[in-house]
């Protein structure tokens, strides 16, 4: 059976829900004219989860029968704004959300940073098919715009790690990068970018363009986009993927791997880092053990407890969420 056929599978099935993971960059004049709009037509199909707007445009992870989130992304496309809306799905055993929420914002994905117009000013989109001759052109500097927790199980052979904790970081590291590329290079450099989804990457592309950069790609669709069209046998990619799901992680194919995640410090842990003394769920793991003050074990202590509850209770805690990516 492949992917496709299983997914199609677990979302025709009455008892599982179909997850939409989506995202557009798009200039929107007036955002809250359209929050309760959205809000309207999540809530007549039954549908949970996050959808955040700003002037940039629209992100979020919604989750609901087969039916209802079909219906609500085809409402979604036959918006002006958001008829390039790009979206991914997945299938859950159990609703993963609480309620619905539109909620208005700064900015879909939180980079800190004014007048970055990744709506008009991006980079140029690489499919994943294109992406291998790509990344293999000794003048192309590859990027990976995503976080070093999540860099750490896997990435593309070559690419550059900026080690940020979050994508705030991302621009002063690029700054200094950029000073680095103009003392060193003879000419503008080709400059192409990845995360998970598209989302990061692509907003990355346009921040770069905006420092001067021309010649500046991201892979469309992200690394989910690409594990799941590129065969492992013709794969740049190495290790797996980082998600911020129940899932932890994937690798080619797509095929969930074996993957926990310490929820102190957001490390994905495999089997023999979770055999560890130093692992304790929810509170602390070998990347963070001697790290956290008393104070803070005790914290993650009570949120695994509260966690655990609401597991035993047969209800989903807040802190167990799917973000987008």
């Amino acid at each position: 059976m492949t992917v496709h056929d299983y997914m199609r599978a677990m979302m025709e099935s009455e008892s599982t829900y179909k997850v939409a993971a989506l995202y557009h960059f798009a200039v929107l004049d007036d955002p809250a004219a359209l929050k309760p709009e959205i809000q309207a037509a999540c809530d007549r199909n039954g549908i949970k989860g996050t959808i955040l707007l700003a002037s940039e445009g629209i992100n979020g992870t919604i989750a609901g029968t087969p039916a209802g989130i079909d219906a609500v992304i085809r409402y979604l496309k036959e918006l002006p704004p958001f008829a390039g809306l790009e979206v991914k799905y997945s299938a859950a055993s159990e609703m993963p959300f609480l309620r619905m929420k539109v909620r208005l914002k700064k900015e879909i994905v939180t980079m800190g940073v004014n007048g970055i117009d990744a709506a008009r000013a991006k980079g140029d989109y690489v499919d994943p098919q294109e992406w291998n001759d790509m990344i293999a052109d000794p003048d192309t500097i590859v990027i990976d715009t995503r976080n070093a927790y999540e860099v750490a199980i896997g990435s593309f052979e070559g690419a550059i790690n900026p080690d940020t904790e979050t994508f705030r970081e991302f621009p002063a590291w690029f700054d200094d990068f950029a000073r680095q590329l103009k003392e060193k290079a003879e000419k503008q450099p080709r400059i192409a970018m990845f995360c998970t989804g598209g989302i990061r990457c692509e907003k990355a592309t346009a921040y770069v363009k905006a420092q001067g950069f021309d010649d500046v790609y991201h892979l469309k669709g992200g690394i989910l986009k690409y594990l799941e069209n590129v065969p492992e046998e013709n794969s740049s990619w190495n290790g797996d993927c980082f998600l911020f799901d129940q899932r932890v992680a994937v690798g080619h194919g797509l095929k969930e791997s074996d993957y926990d995640q310490c929820h102190a410090c957001r490390m994905p842990l495999n089997a023999e880092e979770r055999a560890s003394d130093k692992y304790v769920p929810g509170e602390a793991c070998p990347h963070c053990y001697d790290t956290r003050t008393d104070e803070q074990r005790q914290r993650y202590r009570e949120r695994q407890r509260q966690v655990e509850k609401a597991q035993q209770e047969g209800r989903q805690h807040l802190a167990q969420k799917i973000e987008s990516v």
